[in-house]
């Protein structure tokens, strides 16, 4: 491979132990971030006198911007160094957090909400590409991906808490302002961790603006599509408008390309079969999790009618298993190797998703199962899938390929929304935010939940399936797996 350099690099963990103290305080940053923030809303909302669609806007306009911006940085990373523009992002990160401090309106903290979507897709690419070039071996990177995906995992789990406490004795503008230390952390750690980039290591054709904009507007309107089908429903005009763009805009991103005589993103890396069977498992993943996530949420507070609190804990099965998978996936992957660890982990999800949409009359059993299987199967595709893009591409391209990796994650997240959503509208009758459904209403949910479920999980199984094929392509050590197997294994 490209980017197989087996004797380069610290030959452990704990000797770059400084620059996976860095890259785990920036990852740890995006999982804290919304989820402190949404603990924060009601009381935002009264202390700005904001409205539905103000909150709203405060946390969709961080997700939008980040995901949005990510493939230009990605691109502006392998250009100009990564460890550079990921210092530059935590600036940023540490100044807009800062400006928390002198917010008085609810516009005002959205602009510093785009602004820290800024940092993130500055720095969140850089995370695992700048892992990935610290390490030559492929058991090294494992463990180091996984420990940076842990440490964000404890924080996803404990900063809901943590921010409830903090709350019921400061005001909300403390739980931003806890970005300020985390960016200086992780300012000093990168600084002191991690060499400047080698010139040899970048790439040096010009940056593709018109292809930065095609692909930042088609990605932009893909996410907010969602939104916009969740508040407007099916049959208004705004969310196919946008659908319609977004298809536009994505078909001009890929004309770009093509044509380009130095493309943002040369689709012909992302036919390398490592690149596309890691792209694919991550879009099985980012599909079949947050159609889950979303139909569990909606069962649990509006079909059965557990409060938010109940709800939340829930959801737990899937927090917990994630951080009890963690310590042993580095063991399972070179017990089983990257190949087959990846077709396993896909067919955990795919069972997972099964289990829930053919479950329906099994109460919460099958929901807690289909949130530990999905966990599990998400923990270890999320390392591996996202280590074998890396190691599919050329030394002066991991940034923008950590960036497509995120980025695929992100766009079939929404993706998966959407078509929950649309399933929804089509098989529900009524609001169904509304309290106190009629048996017919409640029927029409189960019919929905079967539907759209079933649906997703046969995207993922072909997703999964695909991405196995192309993994065998490329002559990884058990990947010859299929998909049938790994399902029976599973």
């Amino acid at each position: 491979m490209d980017t197989d350099t087996a004797a380069a690099g610290p030959r452990s963990l704990r000797e770059a132990w400084v620059a996976l103290a860095g890259l785990s305080a920036v990852f740890l940053f995006e999982m804290l971030d919304n989820s402190v923030l949404t603990v924060a809303l009601p009381t935002i909302g009264r202390d700005l006198d904001a409205s539905t669609t103000g909150l709203q806007w405060v946390t969709s306009s961080y997700a939008v911007v980040f995901g949005g911006l990510m493939l230009v940085f990605g691109a502006l990373a392998d250009r100009f160094g990564r460890r550079r523009v990921m210092l530059v992002g935590l600036t940023v990160l540490a100044l807009t957090s800062l400006a928390t401090a002198f917010v008085t309106a609810t516009e005002q903290l959205v602009a510093v909400r785009v602004a820290t979507g800024v940092a993130a897709a500055m720095t969140t690419p850089g995370t695992m590409a700048l892992a990935f070039r610290l390490f030559g071996a492929d058991d090294l990177r494992i463990r180091a991906t996984n420990v940076i995906a842990t440490v964000g995992l404890v924080g996803l789990a404990v900063g809901p808490t943590a921010g409830g406490l903090v709350l019921s004795v400061a005001p909300w503008q403390v739980l931003l302002l806890a970005n300020v230390p985390v960016a200086v952390l992780a300012i000093a750690a990168v600084r002191a961790g991690i060499a400047p980039d080698d010139p040899a290591e970048l790439h040096p054709d010009p940056v593709d603006v018109l292809g930065g904009l095609l692909g930042t507007a088609t990605i932009v309107l893909t996410l907010v599509v969602p939104t916009l089908f969740v508040e407007d429903g099916a049959g208004s005009w705004a969310p196919w408008t946008a659908t319609v763009a977004a298809v536009g805009a994505g078909a001009g991103f890929v004309v770009r390309q093509r044509t380009a005589r130095h493309p943002l993103l040369e689709l012909r890396l992302l036919a390398r079969p490592l690149v596309s069977s890691g792209l694919a498992y991550q879009a099985a993943e980012g599909l079949a999790v947050a159609g889950l996530v979303y139909l569990v949420t909606l069962q649990l507070q509006l079909d059965w009618g557990w409060a938010p609190a109940l709800a939340a804990a829930g959801m737990l099965p899937q927090i917990l298993t994630m951080l009890a998978v963690a310590p042993f996936v580095p063991r399972f992957v070179a017990r089983v190797g990257i190949g087959r660890a990846a077709a396993l982990g896909g067919a955990a999800v795919v069972t997972g998703l099964a289990v829930y949409g053919l479950g329906n009359g099994l109460g919460y059993v099958s929901v807690a199962v289909a949130l530990v299987l999905t966990a599990a199967g998400m923990r270890v595709v999320g390392v591996v899938a996202t280590v074998n893009v890396l190691r599919g591409l050329p030394a002066d391209r991991t940034s923008i390929g950590a960036a497509v990796n995120d980025t695929s994650t992100e766009v079939t997240s929404a993706i998966g929304v959407a078509a929950v959503g649309t399933v929804l509208a089509a098989v529900f009758h009524g609001d169904i935010a509304t309290a106190g459904w009629s048996a017919q209403q409640t029927a029409q949910f189960h019919d929905a939940l079967t539907i759209a479920v079933l649906g997703l999980t046969v995207a993922a199984a072909a997703l999964v399936g695909w991405a196995a094929l192309r993994a065998r392509g490329a002559g990884e050590d058990g990947a010859g797996m299929t998909v049938a197997d790994a399902l029976s294994e599973a």
